[in-house]
């Protein structure tokens, strides 16, 4: 799956073990802190579909995020979400996780002299992909943390936690390898220039440029 995944993503910038969980499922009051963090990535998702030119849309996504960020301050307080099982909680961060990869490193890349604008565009629209994946596998967890979601019995709940956390783990190491990816394309050229301090100044010393 993530040969084929990543085998999409490259194309769009080739311009350039279950743990055990209690039966008992005690559900707090986060289902809107879940659907908001939803509703956030969707509409960075969305701005970024439809937005013309990949600097103010960058900004414009940027701005969704900040403010989505009270959601997740607020999630990361939560030690109830669904009473054992600590992967439902740490499948809605790592969604926070895959957006901030986003928008720290496509900015920095909007300045990067070593992509074509056209390039930009393309790797924005792999970011763009990986969120979207991403947020429909959180979507599902609203099946377990609504009060609706009761009707599961404890094995359903716990496959399906089981998978969403599979998935999103995936997905985050998927937006850093692409991230990667995209950040060695410009060290490469940056070297035929004998330019690399200045992709260290921008990324920094301590990224993985392969």
């Amino acid at each position: 799956m993530k040969k084929k995944i990543l085998s999409r993503l490259l194309v769009l910038s080739a311009f350039i073990v279950p743990v055990s969980v209690q039966a008992q499922w005690v559900v707090s009051d986060p289902g809107n802190l879940v659907q908001g963090i939803v509703n956030s990535v969707n509409e960075m998702v969305e701005t970024s579909q439809t937005a013309q030119n990949a600097l103010s849309t960058w900004k414009e996504t940027s701005k969704i995020f900040e403010q989505g960020r009270e959601y997740y301050e607020k999630l990361r307080k939560v030690n109830d979400l669904i009473s054992g099982s600590e992967k439902v909680k740490e499948s809605v961060l790592m969604l926070s996780d895959i957006s901030e990869i986003y928008v720290k490193n496509y900015g920095r890349m909007l300045t990067d002299k070593n992509f074509t604008q056209r390039e930009l565009n393309a790797i924005s629209a792999g970011y763009n992909t990986i969120m979207k994946k991403s947020s429909r596998s959180i979507a599902e967890l609203k099946n377990i943390i609504n009060p609706t979601g009761m009707s599961m019995n404890d094995k359903e709940r716990i496959d399906l936690v089981n998978r969403v956390y599979g998935e999103m783990t995936h997905y985050k190491k998927l937006a850093n390898y692409y991230t990667r990816k995209n950040l060695h394309v410009s060290y490469l050229r940056a070297k035929q220039k004998n330019e690399q301090q200045q992709v260290f100044d921008l990324y920094g010393k301590d990224e993985r440029y392969w």
